[in-house]
Formats: C-alpha cells, structure tokens, sequence
C-alpha cells in the first residue's frame, strides 16, 4: 500500500512538474505564468494559499508579486525586510524552512493577515528560495493542511525544482526588461540627436534667401499642411523636409522617404500603397507600402515629377481622402500621414505637356518652399566650405585650420552646378589630397581652377602669375602673424627689407591682418 501511495505521488509530481514547465514556457506575461503555476500547485498538489515573493529592485524588501487564495489587500501588506519573518529569513539566508505548525512558530509574522480565521494549527508552512545562478532573487511560498502523513522533505524537494524553474523564467524576464529599457532608451537617444541633426539652425546659410526659407520652415513646422519643396539638385531639399518633420508635432513618429526617380514606374505603385499576396509575380507575401508606414508621421516625396500619370490619380485620393488600397486588394487602409513633395523639376511646364496632372500639382502646391542655387548665395560659400572643412577634418583625423584667400576667391567665383553637394565633394577631395595647415587653390579639382570651365579666370602672362603667387604666400604670412613684418619674412626665410619692398610692390597692407 505504502509502495502504491509513494508511487501515486511521484506520478503527481511528474505530472505537476511537465504542467509547471509547460506554463513557464508559454508566450503569456512572467505575472499570468506565475499565477498558472500557483493555480496547478493547488489543484495537483493540494496547496490552500501560495505566494511568489521576489526582492524589489527599488528598495532592500521582499513583496509579493504574485498569489493564490490571497485578495488583493492581503497581497499589498506581503512585504518583509530581508531577514524579517520566515519569508525574509530564506531570502536572506538561501535555505529553505518548513513551519509545520504555524501557531506555534513565533517567526511566523503572518504580515498578509491572511490566516486570521483559520485555525492556525492545522496549517503547515513551506518555504524556498527562488534563485538566479547564486542570487537569491525571492521565495515560494505554500500553506498546506498539516497532516502525519504529509513527507515536508518530498515538498521541500519538488517546491525547490519548481523555484529553480520559476529562478529560470524571472532571469528571462530580466533580460527582456533590460533589452526593453536599453532599446527605449536607445531609441529615445537616436530621437534626440535626429532632432538635433535636423534642426532648422543646422541649416547653414546667412544669405538674404536662406533667411526667408528658414521663416517659411517655422510657420509651416507647426502645422499638417503639405509642402512642396522646390529647387534644383544638390541644393538641400531633403535638409529642408527633415527640419519641417522634427520641428513639427510628428517629430516622434517616423519620417519615411522614397526617391521616386529610382523606382521602376511598374513598382511604383507598389512601393508606395503596398501590395498584397499573389498580387503580382513575385508578390509572396503581403507588404506594407510608405504610406502605411509613415502612418502618424511624415513621407517625403523625392522627385514627384518623376511618378507616372496612372499613380498620380491614386496619390490625388490619398492627399484628398486620407485612403488607398493595396495593390491586389480591396480593404481600404485609413492613414495620417504629412506629405512633402520635393523636385527639381519645372512642374507648371510639364503640366503643359501634360506628363503632370493639374489637380495634384494644386493638390501638393498648398505651401511652396523655393531652395535658392548656391550661385544665388554667394554669401553662403565660405560659411559652408568651413563647415566641411571641420566635417572631413574630422572623419580623416586630419588638422587643416583654413582655406587661403586665393582658394576663396576660387570658390566664390565658381558658377557650382551641382550646388551645395558639389561643394560637398569638392572639401571633401580637397581635404584628402592636402597635407599642409591651409588648403590652397592646387587642392581644389580641375574644373575651379580652368578658366574655361570655371568662367571665373583668364590666361596670365608669367610676371602677374608670378606676382599672384607671391601675393598669396605673403598674405597667408601676414595672417598668420597677425600682420607683423618681421615675423612674417622669418616664416617666408626672407629679410624684412625684401618683404616690405614686396608688400609695396604689391600693395599690400598689413594692419588688415592685425
């Protein structure tokens, strides 16, 4: 009978033990796991109240974190210190204790108020530590009917397995939680430098024009309404729809952009409503197009005038309705989404021509944004050849402190046909091909230093190629020493009588240099 009844149990046990396991191991929050499990310790091993007690990461306590055949009041009084009760003590000590009698176990504090109108001594008392690795991390508890019968080392070993397997799932949890808060946290990080990379003052431009771009990107930032950045290439269009998106209220919500130029006209469609399954060759899965994607938040419409006349009437809907449907299907997708269209085409002639619905272009047209050439902005190409120069400075570990005069008139004359990228490109190369603390008109590409391609010089005789290049030493000299004579002949190795013969010569005044 005592071998039956011994192997009735460990059946139990085993049962109870896959039941556990397989709870611990579903996709449901660490809480409703944990309260399955009290819930199977009670229906298959005859458990009257239970409790999972973990150590807070706030405080130095013990509390209650999840229940059985405790109300909610009776859970909120379950905090211990560590060392305080039976709970506390197993924290503290990793070992665990069996009360077999709980009304006569003067550490028995009874903190929940639980066991107030029950007869306390039929009630045993078992509890176990919960570990993670060599931490104690909290205790399982249980209340059980005292009975002769009743094997308190059989209970102690089958709770501490299942502690182990709680330890286990509370360690997982952890790690979720820490790679939930580092990526909020990253995310939150990437946030702030986005707002701060694209803010409008990092727009870099002094010149009359830029002012008043950057007044029409303040009044509009606040708004939903849709803009229409114009300008040729190069000249920072998709500068000008960041700055709008994260100084706007959408700021937090994402900011998606598709080229419309570098998209097939048979994708295009695709692309930007999405598509469902078996829609097409190839279309094995359902996608969600830009729009839906952008949902809540801003999408940029690079090169509108590039998209066909089929997609145009279905971009129209979307700007009109706030709807579309995806291509092959017939559910119709609701989206709040701020729409900014940049081109650098010439819109009002291809509505001519009739490549550009009319409709749409007043549809986009609401708040127009012009991005003047950089040739319109003279005033502006030192500001932003400096600011690359310190950009590739630092991404070559390299030191050049400026750009010669020489090499700013080069610059300046320039016509820049690529605008402000072309600039770009031009520091860039300039940057890497220079090993001096200056930047001189030899490090810039062919086409600044061709008069015929540059339309900003002309052919020199020797003897006024020969005074330009010497113009150009002693000037960076004199800058360099803040106009002093004698220390700017010691940098040149020449005598202070031959420099200032030069300086006359040349017409050179120092004191501008002090």
């Amino acid at each position: 009978m005592a071998t039956d009844q011994a192997l009735d149990r460990k059946l139990r046990e085993l049962g109870a033990l896959y039941e556990v396991s397989t709870a611990l191991a579903s996709s449901m929050t660490l809480d409703e796991r944990l309260h399955r499990v009290m819930a199977l310790l009670a229906d298959k091993l005859g458990m009257t109240r239970g409790t999972v007690a973990l150590v807070s990461p706030y405080a130095e306590e013990v509390q209650i974190e999840v229940s059985f055949g405790l109300s909610a009041e009776e859970v909120r009084r379950g905090r211990y210190g560590f060392g305080e009760g039976i709970t506390g003590r197993v924290v503290a000590s990793g070992e665990p204790m069996v009360v077999p009698d709980i009304g006569e176990e003067p550490l028995f504090l009874n903190r929940t108020l639980s066991r107030a109108s029950v007869d306390k001594a039929n009630i045993s008392f078992l509890c176990v530590p919960i570990r993670v690795g060599d931490e104690v991390v909290g205790a399982l508890s249980v209340d059980r009917l005292f009975s002769e019968e009743v094997s308190f080392a059989e209970d102690v070993r089958l709770l501490t397995i299942i502690a182990a397997m709680i330890g286990q799932a509370v360690q997982l949890q952890r790690h979720v939680e820490d790679e939930r808060r580092r990526l909020v946290d990253e995310k939150e990080r990437l946030q702030a430098d986005l707002v701060r990379k694209y803010n409008i003052t990092n727009i870099i431009g002094n010149s009359k024009s830029m002012h008043q771009v950057f007044g029409m990107i303040a009044q509009v930032a606040k708004s939903n309404a849709t803009v229409m950045v114009r300008g040729e290439s190069g000249t920072g269009k998709e500068l000008v729809a960041h700055a709008i998106h994260y100084g706007s209220p959408r700021a937090k919500r994402p900011f998606v952009k598709i080229n419309c130029s570098a998209i097939p006209e048979t994708l295009i469609e695709s692309e930007l409503f999405g598509h469902e399954k078996g829609a097409f060759t190839g279309a094995i899965a359902r996608k969600p197009g830009k729009f839906e994607v952008a949902d809540g938040g801003t999408l940029l419409l690079d090169e509108i005038g590039d998209v066909n006349l089929a997609t145009q009437v279905k971009l129209l809907r979307v700007l009109q309705e706030k709807e579309f449907e995806r291509v092959g299907g017939w559910e119709t997708q609701k989206v709040n989404v701020r729409v900014i269209a940049a081109t650098n085409r010439n819109l009002e002639e291809c509505m001519a021509a009739g490549t550009f619905r009319e409709d749409l272009y007043y549809r986009l047209n609401v708040f127009p944004i012009y991005m003047p050439p950089l040739r319109e902005r003279k005033t502006d190409i030192l500001l932003l050849a400096e600011h690359f120069l310190e950009k590739y400075n630092a991404e070559n570990a390299k030191e050049i402190r400026r750009i010669t005069t020489p090499a700013i008139d080069m610059l300046v004359s320039y016509h820049w046909p690529g605008n402000v990228r072309e600039l770009e490109n031009c520091l860039e190369r300039a940057v890497l091909l220079c090993n001096e603390p200056a930047i001189h008109s030899y490090h810039l590409p062919p086409t600044l230093q061709t008069g015929d391609e540059s339309h900003s010089a002309i052919d020199l005789p020797l003897d006024e190629a020969v005074q330009n290049f010497e113009t150009d030493l002693i000037v960076d000299a004199l800058k360099a020493c803040r106009g002093n004579i004698r220390k700017g002949a010691e940098r040149l190795r020449s005598t202070p009588r031959i420099l200032g013969y030069k300086i006359r010569k040349y017409g050179i005044d120092p004191r501008r240099y002090r």
